[in-house]
């Protein structure tokens, strides 16, 4: 469960000792500044969210390996936020259906406030821990499931109730914070700290530490489903063909990497029932849809080793 200290009423009372919290010297005449000069103030301060990447590296992996067992044993990730942290981790699970074609179900983004507070302030929805507990009690978080707790500074206690209560499920936890373990602990399995230091705007964290978020959000997700099959080489073998663009970004792939001219691209992609993995197996392994299904389903998806076991 996550730790005493983490309450609002203990060691969170202030808030101002927090990395995230604090003023940045390089901002102070921020007022005073031209428009050139913001932004290249802001160009500077962004890369270290970069950096923070690169600080967080091996917890990042491990949570990727994490999730992506758990998902092929037929778990669900979940990001659970609140304000700019739950808008995040809500629009990274939305992308995952149009890249990946997974279903909607499979990862998942909660906010403290629900839907409306998308697009609506709602921070005061934070503050109670209770209701991160019955999130997760609403979407019956199992023991396959991952669930991400995200939080800037790291003492949302909607978070930190989600998380405890997850864990009391027996789902694997992973939290997500912009501020260094001495200042914020928690119980979880991964701890994955995006040290971004102090903001342009004092206490403005959907600047840099938002960035760090996102770009680790992108990392996680995006690698998961690399381990899952859902990409060949460098590219969205099983993206979604459901609009013009995503016609196109189809028959580019199928014309790359197999040769065909795009008449033949588009033939084929048709008889797959627009599905480019498929399209790629019957093409490759000289089957039929039929037949290629199976041999993606026999090797849970992954197109190279369904290729590979009819090569070999």
């Amino acid at each position: 469960m996550t730790d005493s200290s983490c309450s609002p009423s203990a060691a969170f009372g202030d808030r101002g000792h927090l990395l995230t919290e604090q003023a940045n010297p390089a901002s102070q005449a921020l007022d005073q500044l031209s428009a050139g000069e913001i932004v290249d103030l802001f160009n500077q301060e962004d890369a270290r969210a970069i950096a923070a990447i690169a600080g967080a590296r091996e917890a990042l992996a491990a949570a990727i390996d994490c999730a992506a067992a758990r998902l092929q044993q037929g778990g669900r990730l979940f990001y659970i936020g609140a304000g700019t942290s739950g808008r995040l981790g809500v629009l990274d699970a939305a992308e995952c259906p149009p890249t990946f074609c997974t279903p909607p179900e499979l990862v998942q983004g909660i906010i403290a406030g629900g839907a409306g507070a998308l697009v609506r302030s709602s921070e005061d929805l934070e503050d109670r821990a209770e209701d991160g507990a019955t999130a997760i009690a609403h979407h019956q978080i199992r023991a396959q499931d991952v669930v991400v707790g995200i939080t800037a500074g790291g003492t949302t206690p909607y978070v930190h109730g989600a998380l405890q209560a997850a864990r009391q499920r027996g789902a694997a936890t992973v939290f997500i914070a912009c501020v260094p373990v001495a200042q914020v602990s928690a119980q979880v399995d991964i701890d994955i700290r995006l040290i971004t230091g102090p903001e342009i705007l004092t206490g403005s964290t959907r600047l840099k530490a938002g960035t760090a978020t996102k770009l680790a959000l992108n990392t996680l997700s995006t690698g998961v489903m690399v381990k899952l099959g859902k990409v060949y080489g460098n590219r969205m073998v099983d993206v979604a063909v459901t609009n013009t663009k995503l016609h196109d970004r189809a028959l580019r792939i199928l014309t790359d990497l197999t040769g065909l001219s795009r008449p033949e691209a588009a033939l084929l992609l048709e008889k797959s029932g627009r599905r480019v993995k498929l399209a790629l197996v019957m093409h490759w392994a000289g089957v039929d849809a039929e037949t290629g299904d199976r041999l993606l389903a026999e090797h849970d998806g992954n197109l190279r080793r369904a290729v590979q076991s009819v090569a070999g």
